[in-house]
């Protein structure tokens, strides 16, 4: 099998689809990846055939500077997903792989689902396509607003209008997300293949609680003071913290820290969660899918995209805590995560739902799977 993974924006669109490309690969496959021009020479250094489908800086993290505090609300991120991933994003990928299916011929493309313009290239070629979800929650992309925008790129190929969002479920659907998480309200047409994307290990003995503070590779971008107030408020605590900042800003940046407060660009997350007892992030679908598969609480601080939606489930489900990442102080992350690192049911929901994660077939299902879809 030839198989073609597309993705549209950053490492959080990415990374769901690299352990399918390894898995595939393993089992003797030709893999290829298609994406933002930013992140071809790293899919390249792990050893896969890449194709930018934008500029080389696009997504690069060259040009990251840390900017004011950008915090939007639900609402907010379903009206910017349709503008950016329906409008400008679907019309970018649907204009640039055509020349990369011509190019590589796969039997299949499997795309993450918010890269909505593969499927229009891939319609208009007759390539059969299938889903990787990376919206953990699945509310975000609403399709009232996303139809309308999608249509008038559909027509610029010559499609007719899809306003039920058809063409986006019409193949194999995959999921890496504790099935229960999804939310009921967000229905899908079919019903994925859910599979683990990681084996979580047994948490490593330490002598102290562990908290691990992110707030992914996009969003620290516009992140103002958060990580200072975060940092402040769980330095308060009897608590070893790793904080990964990300490539484009400097730890030194946030000021000196006592000495159970570690400052890094970047941690491999497999590394740190088996270390840690409590995640506090952004809640984008990936830093909460691997807190959920570790069996590991959060206090949620979202500023934008999935993140609302995400953190809105999560607290709903038992899972997690929430505040506010515009007006939230450091004694308020201190209270906050010291009743989440003692409270028992929280994390006996968080490991109910690691044993869940636990119970899914490997990615080796995944790749099975997407080999009779090709056939």
């Amino acid at each position: 099998m030839r198989l073609l993974l597309s993705f549209v924006g950053g490492l959080g669109h990415l990374a769901p689809l690299l352990p399918i490309a390894r898995a595939a690969r393993d089992a003797g496959h030709e893999v290829a990846v298609a994406g933002s021009g930013g992140l071809v020479a790293g899919i390249e250094d792990l050893g896969f055939t890449a194709y930018p489908t934008s500029e080389a800086r696009h997504h690069s993290g060259v040009d990251q500077e840390r900017g004011p505090l950008e915090v939007m609300d639900a609402r907010a991120t379903e009206i910017e997903f349709a503008a950016n991933f329906a409008d400008r994003g679907a019309r970018r990928m649907a204009a640039a792989m055509p020349d990369v299916v011509r190019d590589f011929g796969p039997d299949l493309v499997l795309r993450d689902e918010t890269d909505l313009g593969t499927t229009i290239a891939a319609e208009v070629l007759g390539v059969p396509v299938a889903t990787h979800l990376v919206l953990a929650s699945g509310m975000l992309a609403r399709p009232g607003l996303v139809a309308p925008a999608l249509d008038v790129v559909r027509a610029e190929h010559g499609l007719a209008p899809d306003p039920h969002l058809a063409a986006l479920t019409s193949g194999l659907v995959l999921s890496d997300a504790p099935p229960s998480f999804r939310s009921p309200r967000a229905p899908l047409r079919v019903t994925p293949l859910h599979y683990r994307s990681t084996d979580a290990p047994r948490p490593a003995p330490r002598t102290r609680p562990g908290v691990y503070v992110t707030l992914g590779t996009i969003f620290n971008g516009g992140s103002g003071d958060l990580f200072e107030r975060l940092l402040e408020g769980l330095a308060a605590l009897d608590v070893d913290v790793v904080a990964t900042v990300g490539r484009g800003i400097a730890p030194a940046d946030l000021g000196p820290q006592p000495a159970h407060v570690r400052v890094e660009r970047f941690v491999p997350q497999a590394e740190v969660l088996p270390t840690v007892d409590l995640v506090v992030s952004h809640g984008g679908s990936g830093s909460l899918v691997a807190a959920l598969a570790h069996g590991l609480p959060s206090l949620l601080v979202p500023l934008g995209a999935d993140q609302p939606h995400n953190a809105s489930r999560a607290v709903g489900l038992g899972l997690a805590d929430r505040l506010d990442a515009a007006t939230l102080t450091p004694a308020e992350v201190a209270e906050r995560a010291a009743v989440l690192l003692a409270e028992g049911r929280v994390r006996e929901r968080c490991r109910a739902v690691a044993a869940e994660v636990a119970a899914l077939p490997d990615a080796t299902a995944a790749v099975a799977a997407l080999e009779t879809a090709a056939r």
